[in-house]
């Protein structure tokens, strides 16, 4: 299913204090002033027995196990799901600080795959120092699966009508809507109990006794996308119970979970990620056109109204290109997911304007020799994509269902799935062309839809004291988690920190020498950067010349080496037809 389907500033930092050998954090509160865990989640994760993991050698160079964990922590010794969980042990056995726990986001994403990659990406002094540590939330991946239907036909047979960036159109919408509300219910209903036991909540008391089951007193944690929402929730579920939480791509709670102010509000009309995909499409636009033709490919003219002339042009007909190897249909909404994952990469601007500047000439263009460049290029795009991102139709793939089982079961949605067209329209005229890419992957989670509920979700308070810093970590032009929901977090959490960076792409770790220090550096060794730091993104669109060849060709697009550091976030369920990114 293709649905399941980024000049650097030295900052000042601040120095922690050393406690047992290992840095605290800074500006950590006083014992004064810290809250603390409250007595109904003591009571829950403590009655738990500190789990026996039997690790076994996996993968050449980890470690695997599984354990098995209540499914409601108000009867612990009820019935339990299994848990995964891998780790790679520190290179540094004799000074290492503890373990370091990561979550990729989505939901959906699987903790074990991004442990696993670490030495891909993460700093040799994170590897050294820590035991890196991911576990598969409940009902995800190498866990005990969510699954909502008893068989791959039944499943096939509802997911296949959803089979669409967005349903675009009357007909479209009739069709997904009915299709989503046949997901809500299946979901609430053979899916049980696990897709009404998937909260955030749940996953965040099962990583506090993980944290013990790993030897670990404190918690140590990154997590990145929807992982940020991970992150801060066990900060206001635990407070004294971590050493150091950053959270990288910033879901504020508040607007994820929702209130009784915002219910009939769909999810992303609080989240506004359609928003901040459209500011990050303009100022790539605007920066495009003030470069030029001779550093941008879609220069010529006015790149914000040749853009929109494309949309146009796509909601009245599909692009059709044909080469050698086969056929390939473009529509609108596929053109808007296609853009939408080219936004997830650092090198976004590049890849916005070629793909615009393909489909523009295939559109517009009267040159026979400039179409037929663009079809074997943009062809070769699509083929690329598909092939990243395989069709799969065996086994049982619960991606969607997974994605659904928290989201639906941690946010307030508006009632009735019928609404969701016109809540879209208004999306659209907010945020447009992605106000319906983000907001109609939630229509499953419509409340008379979906009825299965988590009684034990936790929905706030978020202003809890915590015992020590979260860092919390922004970009600028992220299109998944707007950066303004990074500073709303940070101002709502009193002892947090704030970590701008002007890089493009989805989440920040990686993407310059600043903002990857000072991540590594609060992690090791307790120290915040300085207030207000603003890290400026390694790469930066239209500051070297295009080469000299054709704009249309395949070579034309200049490929900026990717900086060395990079986790694989995971979005949510959104196709990316185009660059396949997702």
């Amino acid at each position: 299913m293709s649905r399941l389907g980024r000049t650097v500033i030295v900052a000042a930092l601040v120095t922690g204090v050393l406690v047992s050998g290992a840095a605290a954090p800074a500006a950590a509160a006083t014992s004064a002033t810290t809250d603390h865990t409250s007595a109904k989640e003591r009571k829950r994760v403590d009655s738990v027995p500190t789990p026996k993991l039997g690790w076994y050698d996996c993968y050449r160079i980890a470690q695997c196990a599984t354990t098995h964990l209540p499914l409601d922590y108000d009867k612990p010794k009820g019935p339990k799901t299994e848990i995964a969980i891998l780790r790679i042990k520190a290179k540094d056995q004799k000074h290492k600080i503890g373990s370091l726990f990561l979550n990729p986001g989505g939901p959906g994403g699987s903790g074990t795959s991004i442990a696993l990659n670490a030495p891909y990406f993460l700093s040799k002094t994170l590897l050294d120092r820590f035991d890196i540590v991911g576990f598969d939330p409940r009902g995800i991946a190498s866990s005990d699966n969510v699954r909502c239907f008893k068989n791959v036909k039944a499943q096939a047979a509802v997911l296949n009508k959803m089979n669409v960036a967005f349903p675009w159109g009357a007909a479209e919408e009739k069709t997904y809507v009915g299709a989503a509300k046949q997901l809500g219910k299946a979901c609430s209903t053979t899916g049980k109990p696990l897709s009404g036991s998937m909260s955030t909540a749940e996953v965040v008391r099962d990583m506090d006794v993980l944290r013990r089951a790993v030897g670990d007193k404190k918690l140590n944690y990154l997590g990145f996308s929807y992982g940020t929402a991970i992150g801060q929730y066990y900060a206001n579920m635990f407070p004294d119970r971590f050493r150091s939480i950053v959270v990288d791509g910033v879901l504020d709670p508040v607007r994820w979970v929702g209130t009784k102010a915002t219910a009939n509000q769909e999810q992303d009309e609080r989240l506004r990620s359609a928003d901040g995909a459209y500011r990050a499409l303009r100022e790539i636009l605007r920066r495009c056109d003030a470069a030029g033709e001779k550093y941008c490919a879609f220069a010529a003219g006015d790149p914000v109204a040749n853009f929109d002339l494309i949309a146009q042009k796509l909601r009245k007909k599909p692009l059709v290109i044909t080469d050698e190897l086969g056929s390939y249909t473009v529509t609108y909404a596929d053109f808007v997911g296609g853009i939408l994952g080219d936004l997830y990469d650092t090198a976004a601007g590049d890849w916005v304007t070629q793909d615009a500047q393909y489909i523009y000439t295939l559109l517009t263009s009267s040159s026979a020799a400039d179409k037929a460049a663009a079809r074997t290029a943009l062809a070769k795009r699509i083929r690329d994509a598909r092939a990243r991102k395989p069709a799969r139709d065996f086994p049982y793939e619960n991606g969607f269902e997974a994605f659904s089982g928290v989201d639906c079961t941690d946010a307030l949605h508006p009632k009735d799935a019928n609404s969701w067209p016109a809540l879209m329209a208004k999306a659209d005229r907010r945020a447009p062309y992605f106000g319906r890419a983000w907001g109609w992957a939630t229509v499953q989670c419509a409340r008379n839809t979906w009825t299965v509920r988590d009684e034990d979700a936790y929905t706030g308070p978020w202003t809890r004291r915590t015992a020590a810093p979260v860092l919390i970590v922004g970009a600028r032009w992220d299109p998944a988690t707007n950066y303004d929901d990074a500073v709303s977090a940070s101002r709502r959490l009193p002892n947090s920190r704030l970590l701008s960076n002007t890089n493009w792409g989805h989440t920040s770790y990686g993407t310059s020498d600043c903002a990857t220090t000072a991540i590594d550096n609060y992690l090791l060794k307790g120290t915040l950067p300085a207030k207000g730091t603003v890290c400026q993104g390694a790469y930066q669109p239209f500051l070297e010349p295009l080469p000299d060849d054709s704009a249309l060709s395949a070579s034309a697009l200049r490929a900026p080496a990717a900086p060395a550091q990079r986790p694989q976030v995971v979005g949510p369920p959104l196709p990316s037809t185009l660059s396949g990114t997702r």
